[in-house]
């Protein structure tokens, strides 16, 4: 029977010891009893997702953890999102991920205008698109929205996830599409300000959209098939565009599951059971939550702790089921502290092909561990080898 392989992600859950949890990590003071098995049976390393010169974004990270290096097929986010949203990008075409976002007092308050829902932001980029002109706006998933600029030539950008609390005049584009963007930017808020959505959010006291922030362009991106590199049927399970994305590029099956929100509320459990189905018919699968890295996105150490062990239950139902090679990691850390990304490398355990002394699934585990450190790209070839 052909062996199977399964990467279990947990978006930003390595961290920094925290003096709230005695000097532990949200890892290691988290109740992770299935992880600690795969380290405690398995064996560990430390992988550098982020490889020197590039932003420590998760779809740098991501990129790595499959096997593909950014040096030779990263082009932007945007691109990648485009995809899994079933926009098919022209040679010329750039596409900026593009966020809404709350300024408040020249301040940008928060990346992601409180979580707004889908249709709300639906509502709000279909009445923007009516008052532009060379560029349109597609809604995604909440906050999560694309911004297309046919015949676009990029520029720089800032996430908007690295600068909360931080005067927003300070990271406005630069670059040849930078007058574009920015104009299309105070469109929206003249748009938004007065538009009924907002007007009912700010009623019901929750955060109102007022700008858009477009970041990461790119153009559509050459990148092999994962079964052409490999040899192996792969698949993913995501909610977040941008995985979907890498995944549509890879030749992959993406597998959609009802209840995965992308935030901390997801149906992890629905989760394990697509999985389980999945795994049934595919050599690989590669399963991503982004709860962990949204709760240290918020600087919430207790929401943290507790996405962390949510995953860990899903891992554990899987595992019930699953009898192959798994592979258990972080793409980056997403520290509560600053509440934005960093480059540092993080912990891995692979169950099913060797065995070394580590006892548990942390960061400094993963320091002692057989496998030393290792670059993103390493992931996959020593998972199926």
């Amino acid at each position: 029977m052909k062996k199977k392989y399964c990467i279990i992600l947990g978006d930003g859950m390595a961290d920094e010891p925290l003096s709230e949890l005695s000097g532990m990590t949200p890892l290691e003071a988290a109740h992770t009893p299935n992880m600690d098995y795969i380290a405690r049976e398995g064996a560990m390393g430390l992988l550098k997702t982020v490889p020197d010169g590039f932003a420590p974004g998760s779809d740098i990270a991501n990129l790595s953890v499959l096997g593909y290096d950014p040096a030779e097929c990263y082009t932007g986010r945007g691109a990648l999102e485009a995809a899994s949203m079933g926009i098919s990008l022209e040679g010329d075409d750039f596409a900026y991920r593009c966020n809404l976002v709350t300024i408040k007092n020249g301040i940008l308050e928060d990346f992601n205008a409180g979580h707004i829902t889908s249709d709300e932001g639906a509502l709000l980029l279909k009445t923007l698109n009516q008052h532009l002109q060379g560029i349109v706006c597609h809604a995604g998933i909440s906050y999560r929205n694309l911004l297309i600029i046919p015949g676009g030539q990029g520029c720089e950008s800032t996430p908007p996830h690295d600068i909360t609390g931080q005067p927003f005049r300070d990271f406005l584009p630069a670059g040849p599409d930078a007058e574009r963007l920015i104009k299309a930017m105070k469109k929206s808020h003249e748009i938004f300000m007065n538009h009924q959505v907002n007007l009912d959010r700010i009623k019901n006291a929750m955060k109102p959209a007022t700008s858009i922030w477009p970041w990461s362009g790119g153009k559509r991106p050459q990148m092999r098939s994962f079964k052409e590199m490999t040899g192996l049927s792969g698949g993913i399970i995501s909610a977040v565009d941008l995985l979907n994305g890498i995944g549509v590029y890879a030749g992959m099956e993406i597998i959609r599951v009802p209840g995965a929100t992308g935030f901390i509320d997801t149906d992890y459990q629905a989760k394990a059971r697509y999985a389980i189905r999945a795994l049934e018919k595919l050599d690989f699968l590669f399963i991503h939550v982004e709860a962990p890295d949204e709760a240290g996105h918020m600087g919430s150490i207790e929401e943290k702790v507790k996405a962390i062990e949510r995953v860990d239950e899903m891992i554990g139902t899987i595992m019930k089921e699953f009898d192959g090679r798994i592979a258990v990691l972080p793409d980056h850390p997403t520290p509560v502290r600053i509440k934005t990304h960093t480059a540092e490398p993080v912990p891995f355990a692979i169950l099913g092909k060797d065995k070394d002394s580590t006892t548990r699934f942390s960061e400094k585990e993963g320091a002692k561990g057989m496998y030393g450190l290792m670059p993103g790209t390493g992931l996959i070839p020593l998972l199926i080898s």
